[in-house]
């Protein structure tokens, strides 16, 4: 396995997306084309799947330096009110563009830090939602929560509002860690928020781990896991930090290069972690991530309905997406979209009541194709096709760039399927990049992605 890690762990996509963000057409995209797009999905699967939220409520009292994601540091809570009003408009330019009122499967409230909004602007931004909405029967509602912040008035209000899933970023119980992260949280704090959302009834409750962290020693990694075995969430994350400073704003910039834990030993982290969840009876769903045979994720997984988008893994499959608040990205499967990157330029545009996308990418029918298959290796370990790959042209055929991954092991292929052993679930990823066409057609001149390993 050593060998394979040194050969494999090269910078690669987390597939959240076919094509990725990076590869994406620009330049023949426009607001037309995917309203155009979200409209033809928006019609096709609202009343039998429903529609999903992603929310973007981005700001954060103080930055912690292993985040990549888009936030705005602020201690001024005064900017809750001016978002959430945008949030509900945006909401509502979309609404405008359907004649049928929408049905909202799913709503996932992400960061940022969600939990900086007090628990009055978050039940006004709901309750903004579902002035033209309706509830799907099958719904799934959820939020991330700092455990420094979030309340109980916060967590009973949204339970209130049909939220049965929270999610606590944790990361990693060791002081020097934490501090090298600027993300200082205790046990205590953690404990105190999981039995709270238990007492009000949450259904199920996350908690995300990273490994790879700077100083992050396997006795850390035992430790943290030991103390989240005490409060057996339903779920767990258990991320590989993504080193990217290159990648302007992220904050990343907080320890050294030498601090981190490099190839091998990074990778002995996680197979320590997969062990020790393993014995604590989690199952580990797709990539990244485990859950108890009682959770819907673990569900979803055994019936094959797992699915994957820029939420992550989520148990329900919805063909439309939309990201709301700044840099969301909406996915209506013909078609991405993401919202501009600053609060100010997003508000502006809102207002004035434009739709606030400044990219995204309208799908060929071979990137569906392409992409399905990519889904369905993340989500299941496995895909399958009807015309054999090998009469595929060979410049375009996946299976000359798998075929060394056959030689090691990592793949095993016939003429309609490909499945993914056990054992080479960590090179998911590489697999995954056989079948990106445009990765192949043109390699980053730059960093872009993450280590794959």
């Amino acid at each position: 396995m050593t060998s394979l890690i040194q050969k494999y762990n090269i910078p690669g996509p987390r597939y959240t997306s076919y094509p990725t963000v990076p590869y994406w057409d620009n330049e023949t995209f426009s607001e037309e084309k995917w309203l155009s797009t979200f409209k033809q999905s928006f019609k096709e699967s609202n009343q039998e799947e429903g529609v999903s939220l992603y929310i973007h409520l981005p700001y954060c009292e103080s930055l912690c330096t292993f985040c990549a994601c888009h936030k705005h540091i602020t201690k001024r809570h005064e900017v809750e009110q001016p978002y959430i009003d945008t949030v509900i408009k945006e909401w509502q330019l979309y609404v405008d563009l359907v004649d049928e009122i929408p049905i909202i499967k799913e709503i996932h409230l992400g960061g940022g830090t969600p939990t900086f909004f007090a628990e009055n602007e978050l039940k006004r931004l709901i309750d903004g939602l579902f002035k033209q909405a309706k509830k799907h029967p099958n719904h799934e509602f959820s939020f991330e929560g700092h455990p420094n912040n979030t309340t109980k008035e916060q967590l009973q209000t949204l339970f209130d509002l049909g939220f049965t899933r929270v999610s606590y970023g944790v990361q990693d119980y060791n002081l020097k860690v934490q501090e090298a992260i600027h993300r200082i949280q205790p046990f205590e704090k953690v404990a105190e928020v999981t039995q709270w959302a238990r007492e009000i009834g949450y259904t199920s409750i996350s908690h995300d781990l990273v490994f790879g962290l700077p100083f992050q020693s396997k006795e850390n990694v035992i430790h943290t896991i030991n103390k989240t075995k005490e409060l057996q969430p339903d779920r767990i994350s258990f991320y590989s930090y993504a080193h990217v400073p290159w990648v302007k704003g992220v904050g990343q910039r907080g320890f050294n290069e030498k601090d981190l834990p490099k190839n091998e030993e990074k990778r002995e982290l996680y197979e320590l972690g997969k062990q020790l969840f393993a014995e604590m009876g989690y199952a580990e769903i797709g990539m990244d991530h485990f859950a108890l045979p009682t959770d819907t994720l673990y569900k979803a997984a055994e019936n094959k309905t797992l699915h994957r988008n820029f939420m992550g893994y989520t148990a329900n499959k919805t063909q439309l997406m939309i990201g709301l608040g700044m840099s969301s990205i909406s996915d209506s499967w013909y078609g991405f979209a993401q919202n501009v990157k600053t609060v100010k330029e997003y508000e502006a545009l809102v207002n004035n009541g434009k739709i606030p996308v400044f990219r995204g990418h309208i799908l060929s029918k071979e990137d569906l194709t392409i992409r399905k298959h990519i889904l369905n290796i993340m989500c299941h370990f496995e895909t399958s096709w009807e015309t054999p790959l090998l009469e595929i042209s060979e410049v375009d055929n996946p299976i000359n760039k798998l075929a060394e991954m056959i030689t090691d092991g990592l793949v095993t292929i016939n003429q309609k399927e490909l499945k993914v052993p056990e054992m080479a679930r960590p090179f998911v990823r590489n697999i995954c990049m056989a079948f990106d066409k445009k990765l192949h057609q043109r390699q980053p001149d730059t960093k872009l992605f993450s280590m794959t390993i």
